[in-house]
């Protein structure tokens, strides 16, 4: 009963997964590509859609809560003690991953599908990775000491942004809450007209919205109770590419999991889009400094990923849909290391990109203390005192002289 039960939601996962690969596919979205339009260019319609998807996520998810068909106070996102240190220094690292790679682990998966090669390898670190740092020899260091600089909860509430309005004020806010900010959320996407314009963006934004809710009601229904606590969870690509690799390295029977078979599916549906449009291509790295970006980057992203309890996706709308506190400390994080990914691609190194912040702050050092040298023109004159009585030495004399 309790295989049939494992088996049915890597299923459900599956299904889930290949409609998301599917649609994003179609849509070539990405959420590296949002915030580099953003950033960089200016553009936000990519982004838009990403905030679509948490509008929608945040109604259906919070409409779940409210129905008493999901308690949040039993996902990973929000437990009792908010590790800021944790989230903070993953958060950045998964951006400047992420800005060295290209694209996400969500991304990655979605491109594997298609033929790139380059992000078979990304997958395989990212997953290597983000296990050793979930259950591996790196999960000491996380656990005893960046996890000990945690934000406590006061009386043992939950760490989302309900229970502690709640908490403060004495009222249930989240039904006003839920509407507000994903009512908000929507609008801001669907009142930009070329997004209107662009059906396959606005289906991406949609089915991602619609997936997260839907993950969390599979994982809650089709649990099965008597194999332990029930954690439901939906959208997320990080420790779910470390279980993949590590069930298809070592242990066969961790197929049977929800998010495992997410990543699978996103990879099948990925490659039923790219095959429908007839853009399957085979591609791999140009040379070795390509490949030693895209390791390092997949490293960063693993690592920093679980550091941070999730990816752009899990963090971005999974984590978002449930109101939890890490939700803007993790994306504003990754944001952060995404510019300085950026920064760092740009300039060539992390030390050209060092020296030549140097090299500017000391040319600002530089004409500032010029600037604040005194000169002729501002330098007190020394000359003696004329007196009030005499002539002004450049006054004109008077015709009666």
């Amino acid at each position: 009963m309790q295989d049939a039960s494992a088996w049915m939601l890597a299923l459900a996962g599956l299904c889930v997964g290949v409609t998301a690969g599917f649609f994003v596919r179609l849509a070539r979205l990405c959420s590296f590509g949002a915030v580099e339009d953003a950033l960089m260019g200016g553009d936000t319609r990519r982004l838009r859609i990403f905030g679509l998807a948490l509008g929608i996520a945040l109604l259906g998810t919070q409409a779940l809560v409210i129905a008493g068909q999901l308690d949040p106070g039993q996902s990973n996102y929000t437990a009792p003690a908010l590790p800021l240190a944790s989230i903070v220094i993953g958060s950045v690292l998964f951006g400047v991953g992420m800005a060295l790679v290209g694209t996400c682990g969500f991304g990655s998966l979605v491109r594997l599908g298609t033929g790139d090669l380059r992000s078979f390898v990304v997958i395989l670190v990212l997953g290597g990775a983000a296990y050793a740092t979930l259950r591996g020899m790196l999960s000491g260091f996380r656990i005893t000491v960046l996890e000990r600089f945690a934000l406590k909860m006061p009386d043992g509430l939950n760490a989302d942004l309900a229970s502690l309005l709640q908490h403060l004020s004495g009222m249930d806010l989240r039904a006003v809450i839920a509407a507000l900010g994903g009512g908000v959320l929507c609008l801001i996407a669907l009142g930009d007209k070329r997004l209107r314009r662009t059906p396959r963006l606005l289906a991406a934004g949609v089915a991602l919205g619609v997936l997260t809710v839907v993950g969390w009601l599979a994982t809650t229904k089709l649990a099965d109770p008597f194999a332990g606590p029930v954690h439901p969870q939906s959208l997320t690509f990080v420790s779910t590419i470390g279980k993949a690799v590590y069930a298809g390295l070592l242990n066969v029977g961790n197929f049977a999991d929800f998010g495992v078979g997410t990543v699978f599916g996103v990879v099948l549906g990925s490659f039923l889009a790219a095959w429908r449009a007839d853009e399957l291509r085979w591609e791999a790295f140009d040379d070795d400094h390509e490949m030693r970006r895209h390791v390092t980057g997949a490293a960063l992203m693993g690592f920093g990923g679980i550091l941070t309890g999730g990816c752009t996706i899990g963090q971005g709308i999974t984590a978002g849909s449930v109101m939890a506190l890490s939700w803007p400390i993790a994306i504003l994080g990754m944001m952060l290391g995404a510019r300085i990914g950026i920064a760092v691609l740009v300039d060539g190194s992390p030390r050209e990109l060092i020296r030549r912040r140097f090299d500017g702050w000391r040319e600002f050092l530089r004409s500032r203390s010029e600037t604040a040298r005194p000169t002729a023109a501002n330098t007190p004159s020394r000359r003696p005192a004329v007196r009030s009585d005499a002539p002004h030495p450049t006054a004109p004399r008077s015709l009666a002289e």
